[in-house]
């Protein structure tokens, strides 16, 4: 549960935000303490896969570098899901907005990021 550490959330978080409004439109986001949730409109020329790959290379790299160990850091294999519909969307938001509070986390351990916030 690294990423219960602020500092080592906000690397996450900041990677997220990185190319924001670049190579993607970011939504939301939430760092929990063992994984990370977003919801992004990947742009043309960018693909979930390639973005999704240099967050988690990124990522990986400077946790490792910050906690002083070598190695994996995430799982294998990240989760997604392609969203179909204005509904599902809606859900995927509140989703992500409500996955601190519903396991229970106090808002110190989970960083938790929204567009026009």
């Amino acid at each position: 549960c690294a990423l219960r550490r602020r500092e080592l959330a906000e690397v996450v978080m900041d990677a997220l935000r990185h190319f924001d409004g670049g190579r993607y439109d970011l939504d939301c986001a939430v760092v929990m303490p063992n994984h990370v949730h977003l919801l992004a409109r990947f742009r043309d020329g960018t693909t979930c896969r390639g973005q999704c790959t240099s967050w988690l290379h990124y990522t990986a790299c400077e946790l490792n570098r910050r906690l002083g160990r070598r190695g994996p850091f995430w799982q294998g294999e990240p989760f997604d899901h392609l969203v179909r519909s204005a509904e599902q969307f809606e859900h995927l938001r509140m989703y992500v907005a409500e996955n601190g509070p519903r396991a229970g986390l106090p808002p110190t351990d989970y960083l938790l990021w929204r567009a026009g916030d």
